[in-house]
């Protein structure tokens, strides 16, 4: 059941890697610190509580034998509607360990969109924080295999408290006897291009993605603590949080609050983490909030920041790393692949380049006719990887277009440079065609973020009066009243650093933009 054997310590798994047929994540994630002499080491900091590796062991085995005792068991769905803290970790892992299937959801989901996860998914039980139960009993009528609302926080009618269902309950747990082909965990894709999408996972995948992060990447040890902006309902946040600190025998500092700027610099000094994780709109509220202080925070405990969601723009890489000391390392990857597949490295990372492709998977960039590229030029990249998910849930239409064969279609663009970097240059559905010409909406963004005036970019198409597309730039400004001779100096600052076809022919002025939970622009929402 161990099949942390297979890699050895500190090994990156690879193509000819092999897990073992019966296997569980969950026991090589909690279980093989104990046998291994770390369960006396922090595992987890959140707020005042502090949990040891027997600590955190002790939690998921309660919480397993709790959920087992309300009659769930294999591939039986458990939405988890949490703040981060311990109960998630829990939670997560307790439901993993007796086979069922834990699925996480955006704690600040709407009801409407609730009644559709928890439908969709046909959950049997879920797991929710007080500030969530009553979007959740709102549509509770609508949901027949819903079986149990498990509340964490004080008894409410017709839930079971989470504190009632531990109670009582042994800190021994014998882990289902899974195959590493068993159905391990789901999480519903962020949506920017349309509703949402049940990505389902396998125990095995996240040895070949988990392992090969922590190995070839950031180095991790288990003198690292992580800290991530994104919070565990999220692909990027469940890695960050769970996955990579609990693979590696390091610890996570948790923090249920919004992760405003002064909350993130306070957590920081706090804690002293050593990896801060976060994403593009979160750098640059930081980097605001840095440029704004007198006295700065002290991050002098963090050496290395990573970022992904969508790519980071150059001047946001540059700016960060002036104010802060710290490298940060852009990387693309996707709830389908399981986490980041290609990433700059330390030491040798590159503003607006998305780096290089990590071992244990495969990338090929193809033309419109899955032709190979040129090298240089821009085509679609698919990705190889034994840490793909199996497919997606009741969308069989939709699964045979993304995952074919041992490949997945991810939906972006890139060119290569001449030394293997990866460059991205935007959504396969964002890319424009002016005058016959491809432009990338990143490259434009970009420009238009390195000016001062400008604090949020995004491109998108737009017909003009002839029916051809131009570029149409949307921006929040700095400065309060941005005016007309503000756009007219920002399509002549584009045009002396972009070829002259690709500046912006419209420029209109936004409060903010459109956003996932995760922060990633939702271009599609300015197209209409």
């Amino acid at each position: 059941m161990d099949g942390y054997r297979v890699l050895g310590w500190g090994a990156a798994p690879d193509t000819e890697t092999t897990v073992p047929e019966r296997f569980n994540m969950a026991t090589v994630l909690v279980d093989r610190h104990l046998r291994e002499g770390r369960g006396d080491r922090i595992a987890v900091y959140c707020g005042d509580q502090q949990l040891t590796y027997w600590e955190l062991a002790a939690l998921v085995n309660q919480t397993g034998n709790g959920l087992r005792g309300l009659g769930l068991g294999l591939e039986e769905r458990v939405i988890l509607l949490l703040p981060d803290g311990p109960e998630f970790l829990a939670a997560f892992l307790g439901a993993m360990k007796i086979g069922a299937v834990p699925v996480p959801i955006n704690a600040l989901a709407s009801a409407e969109d609730l009644a559709y996860y928890l439908g969709d998914s046909r959950a049997s039980a879920v797991v929710v924080g007080a500030e969530a139960l009553e979007r959740v009993e709102t549509v509770r009528g609508q949901l027949p295999h819903l079986r149990h609302v498990v509340l964490v926080g004080e008894p409410r009618p017709n839930t079971r408290p989470f504190a009632e269902l531990i109670a009582g309950q042994s800190v021994e747990l014998t882990a289902e006897n899974t195959s590493r082909d068993d159905t391990s965990y789901w999480l519903y894709s962020s949506g920017t291009s349309g509703r949402p999408k049940g990505v389902v996972h396998l125990h095995q995948d996240m040895v070949y993605c988990a392992g090969a992060y922590a190995a070839e990447v950031v180095g991790y040890s288990p003198d690292d603590i992580s800290y991530s902006v994104s919070k565990l309902s999220f692909s990027y946040g469940l890695v960050n949080s769970l996955y990579l600190p609990l693979w590696a025998g390091g610890a996570v500092v948790l923090n249920p609050d919004r992760p405003d700027p002064t909350n993130v610099f306070a957590t920081i000094e706090r804690y002293r983490p050593t990896l801060l994780f976060s994403v593009p709109t979160s750098f640059g509220q930081l980097i605001r909030e840095l440029e704004s202080r007198e006295q700065r925070p002290d991050l002098s405990s963090l050496r290395l920041s990573v970022s992904a969601g969508e790519s980071l723009p150059a001047p946001i890489y540059q700016r960060w790393r002036e104010l802060s000391g710290v490298e940060v390392l852009d990387g693309v990857g996707s709830t389908e692949v399981g986490y980041i597949y290609i990433s700059n490295r330390p030491g040798r990372s590159r503003p607006g380049s998305t780096g290089e492709l990590i071992p244990s998977y495969q990338a090929r960039l193809v033309d419109e006719d899955g032709q190979p590229v040129p090298a240089g030029e821009v085509g679609d990249l698919w990705i190889r990887s034994r840490s793909t998910a199996a497919h997606y849930w009741n969308q069989h239409e939709r699964t045979k277009r993304t995952f074919v064969g041992d490949w997945i279609y991810t939906g972006d663009k890139y060119r290569q440079d001449e030394d293997g970097h990866y460059v991205y240059s935007g959504r396969s559905d964002d890319m424009l065609k002016v005058g016959g010409l491809w432009v990338s909406p990143m490259e434009v963004e970009a420009a238009l973020l390195s000016h001062a005036d400008v604090a949020e970019a995004a491109v998108v198409g737009e017909l003009d009066e002839a029916g051809l597309i131009k570029p149409k730039a949307f921006v929040v400004a700095r400065m309060a009243d941005p005016d007309a001779e503000l756009a007219r100096t920002l399509q002549e600052w584009c045009k002396s650093r972009l070829a002259p076809y690709k500046y912006p022919r419209t420029v209109e002025f936004v409060t903010e933009l459109p956003k996932t939970a995760t922060g990633k622009i939702q271009r599609y929402r300015l197209r209409a």
